[in-house]
């Protein structure tokens, strides 16, 4: 085969993401090169159309990091508006009761007012775009709309990547419109792609960054964006808990959050070690506004925006080592995540200016690029972020172990006795979890009323996912008779009701059942890639600028 003849370019730095990590990354790179009156070029390649248009998260954030990076963020302008004045956590038993937990009974991670550095209800990517805007102000090369598609490592060493090609037609021969993906390289790459990054977990992979830690975990979560009535609107309050409507077999938690301008941000996390092959968590959630404690809310409004993305929640003992030869892991893509205080993104942008400061010492240094920085692993265990991720280290696993009241217990002895009781670990992935479809019990999940529950069609809509049809299925089978042959006798082929956009169809072909990929659907969430249980499915990038087109998510 011809080898294809690419562009190339070349910088110092090359960021692969531009979410919080990436972007503050970049931003603290070019506020020290401008301090030490050094020239340096970095880049940041982002998959989406715009900045933005793929962060979805909830989101309660703590701006400490912000603070350190741009110590006048309030007088830029930065999107924290909405400050945490009322919060309030919930057990909720079934569909009509529940009960609020008093505040001394929630574990002190959990509480997110702070008098002395109040938190806010903020749109990641809104925050993400302001990034954007500082750090192209400083210098930095912002580029959406590009798909790192394959990694350069030569030498054992990363060199950069390859962002993917353009009009390839679906049967992978060039179309009219084709153009050659570009060589991006740098000195060194940060791989800041979020939850599950197709390249990250290549990188783990082949240089065996995860040895010796727990296996990742993961959580799908749901965000909604609701306009809802002024009467009904309570700007600043934070509500959390769990319970109904997930089972007592199944671990996870909502959240409802009255954020600027009149919306309210609702959702559910429903973790990935549920063992009920018939559980569908879009459907969960769906059912889950018509508890009272939400219907209350969101009556009378109007569902503006719908999105699902896994989130990297294994926390300290499953953070895999994050530098090798020639580059970094940042924020989720690692697992920055503290879970155990539902917040990442001030974990993810630390990880991120670690990085940049640990990049600058070794540059001042005269190294020219292609080392192990290691370095980087004891600024990141002394600061303040990785001392918050070790000292929570047990909170995920005893959740998972105790189920979610007795673990949530424990979490609470623990924090109060300070992290003195012995470690858990959590040793079991979240793919190898579902019991047979014969052993579990089915679900008789409501129809959709259209006020406030919906089919997975018009949400998806409302996510704004548009791919180039004509062009190779991003969604890989490593073996195309496993969904049938063995997931669907074994699990019902549970990939029918763990994708949260209807990508996946078992449908009759010929009088027999046939498993069918409507990928023009994906929200590039990673679920497939997590849960499916022959882990058969490998999630790759389409062609740059595809996926959803979030607004203020």
């Amino acid at each position: 085969m011809e080898e294809i003849e690419r562009d190339v370019m070349e910088f110092d730095v090359l960021i692969v993401g531009a979410g919080p990590s990436g972007l503050s990354s970049a931003c603290r790179l070019m506020q020290q090169a401008q301090a030490d009156e050094r020239e340096l070029t970095v880049c940041v390649i982002e998959k989406g159309s715009e900045v933005g248009a793929h962060i979805l998260s909830g989101a309660i954030m703590n701006p400490r990091t912000l603070a350190e990076l741009f110590p006048d963020w309030k007088q830029q302008g930065a999107p924290l508006k909405t400050a945490v004045t009322q919060d309030e956590a919930w057990w909720l038993k079934d569909s009509t009761g529940g009960q609020q937990l008093p505040h001394a009974l929630v574990p002190p991670s959990m509480h997110n007012m702070m008098a002395d550095n109040p938190y806010y209800i903020v749109s990641a990517g809104n925050l993400c775009r302001w990034l954007a805007e500082q750090a192209e102000a400083l210098g930095v090369d912002v580029l959406p709309g590009f798909a790192a598609k394959d990694l350069i490592i030569e030498d054992n060493v990363v060199k950069g990547i390859v962002t993917g090609d353009m009009g390839v037609d679906a049967d992978g021969t060039p179309g009219d419109n084709y153009m050659p993906g570009m060589e991006l390289r740098a000195r060194y790459t940060l791989f800041a792609e979020g939850a599950r990054g197709h390249l990250g977990k290549r990188l783990i992979s082949h240089y065996r960054l995860d040895e010796g830690r727990d296996p990742q975990h993961y959580a799908i979560g749901f965000k909604e964006l609701w306009d809802i009535p002024a009467d009904q609107y309570q700007p600043g309050k934070a509500v959390h808990g769990s319970g109904w409507p997930l089972d007592k077999t199944t671990q996870g938690g909502f959240y409802l959050y009255h954020g600027d301008d009149q919306q309210v941000m609702v959702g559910l996390i429903v973790d990935l070690n549920y063992s009920n092959p018939h559980l569908s968590p879009f459907d969960e959630f769906q059912r889950m506004k018509h508890h009272p404690l939400f219907a209350e809310t969101l009556k009378g409004g109007t569902r503006v925006a719908y999105g699902a993305r896994a989130i990297t929640k294994g926390g300290h003992n499953c953070l895999p080592k994050m530098t090798f030869p020639g580059g970094m892991l940042l924020g989720c893509n690692a697992g920055t995540l503290d879970f155990a205080s539902i917040k990442g993104i001030h974990l993810a942008m630390k990880s991120g200016t670690v990085a940049a400061d640990t990049l600058i010492d070794a540059f001042t240094q005269g190294d020219e690029g292609g080392h192990d920085l290691e370095g980087f692993a004891s600024r990141w265990s002394e600061s303040w972020a990785g001392q918050e991720l070790r000292k929570n280290a047990s909170f995920g696993p005893a959740i998972h172990k105790h189920g979610t009241f007795m673990g949530g217990a424990r979490n609470w002895l623990d924090q109060k006795l300070g992290g003195r009781l012995p470690r858990l670990h959590d040793e079991k992935r979240d793919d190898q979890q579902l019991k047979e479809a014969a052993d579990s019990p089915r679900f008789d999940y409501p129809r959709p009323d259209g006020v406030l529950s919906f089919d997975k069609t018009s949400s998806v809509y409302l996510s704004n996912t548009n791919h180039e049809e004509n062009q190779p299925c991003h969604l890989r089978l490593i073996d195309a008779s496993v969904p049938i042959e063995q997931n669907l006798p074994h699990f019902d082929e549970p990939a029918q009701r763990y994708c949260p956009a209807g990508v996946y169809e078992v449908v009759e072909k010929d009088g027999k059942p046939y498993f069918q990929i409507n990928f023009q659907n994906c929200v590039h969430c990673k679920t497939c890639d997590i849960k499916d249980p022959a882990q058969n499915i490998d999630w790759t990038v389409p062609e740059g600028g595809g996926g959803p087109n979030y607004p203020n998510m």
